[in-house]
């Protein structure tokens, strides 16, 4: 894999074993300047090891990291200012409030006077400034935390599960946070299990088991190539189930006390022959999703 000027990382045929588990074994893939890209698995896939590897913190067994064009490790001091890193496990100083943490976070890196307002500002947090951290709740925390991964400007950012634990307010609170860092032009490498977030905030995302890549595309690209049924779904009693199996395009329809469900490929003509038909009353089409996607190529057992 050749480096372009474009790229932010770019990472060559890793290797990292832990006795006889290989938790990375041959991954590949870059990173464009300004992109926001995932990297999906379920547990023991092999998320964060890639990321500690790329982020310079894990040496490889084999394989080479470039990171805005240098090389991470031996740990690299020029890329120090130019990179953030926000781990799965927060951890600040003891007994300092909000605006505290990132402003011995930001002397450590020579930020002007001001920084540490200007980050509370922008992950919410500007009326929690004075409050210590182990005030804050679960998503405050996060969001201090990946304030203080952000304080010294950095050209690229790697989070670790930033919105895991969440309720579902933090964590779309959180989304609004994201996309404001990818507004300023930076580069987000982040891993997730939430597959609706990944889909929605993503460019591109790498789907990773057992240490390997299985698939790396945009989001809408994977869930195209899976070529899954659209499943359309109606209130009972609205067009009887016969009726329901005679539709052009119906592959196959399924009934229960809450649904009638038909299956298709092909969505259009279905829905126009329901439109026909004024059946539509609690009509409700899901396509595929990443999820789909996700489990097609990693299965469905269960992974503690």
């Amino acid at each position: 894999m050749t480096d372009h000027p474009s790229d932010a990382l770019v990472v060559e045929d890793i290797h990292m074993a832990y006795g006889d588990v290989r938790a990375v074994n041959g991954v590949s893939f870059s990173v464009r300047q300004g992109e926001f890209f995932g990297i999906l698995g379920p547990n023991g896939a092999g998320k964060t090891t890639t990321l500690e590897i790329s982020e310079g913190l894990r040496k490889p067994d084999a394989g080479s990291v470039r990171l805005l064009g240098e090389s991470p490790w031996p740990r690299n001091v020029r890329l120090l200012p130019r990179i953030g890193v926000q781990l799965q496990a927060s951890a600040f100083f003891e007994k300092l409030t909000a605006r505290e943490q990132l402003e011995t976070f930001g002397d450590l890196y020579g930020c002007p006077p001001g920084r540490a307002m200007e980050m509370l500002e922008m992950v919410g947090l500007a009326e929690k400034a004075n409050t210590p951290d182990n005030k804050l709740s679960g998503g405050q925390r996060q969001r201090l935390s990946i304030a203080c991964a952000l304080v010294h400007d950095p050209d690229i950012v790697f989070l670790d599960e930033p919105t895991a634990g969440l309720d579902p307010q933090s964590r779309r609170n959180l989304w609004d946070v994201l996309r404001e860092i990818k507004a300023r032009g930076k580069t987000i490498i982040y891993t997730t299990h939430y597959m609706d977030e990944a889909e929605t905030l993503c460019d591109r995302v790498a789907i990773m088991d057992h240490g390997k890549i299985l698939a790396l595309d945009a989001p809408a690209a994977l869930v195209r190539d899976l070529d899954a049924a659209t499943r359309v779904s109606l209130t009972p009693g609205i067009l009887p189930e016969e009726e329901a199996r005679r539709l052009p395009g119906a592959e196959s329809v399924d009934t229960d006390e809450i649904s009638l469900t038909i299956t298709t490929r092909t969505p259009a003509p279905v829905l126009t022959a329901l439109a026909e038909r004024q059946a539509l009353d609690g009509l409700q089409v899901r396509t595929a999703t990443l999820e789909d996607v996700f489990l097609e190529l990693t299965g469905r057992e269960y992974r503690a």
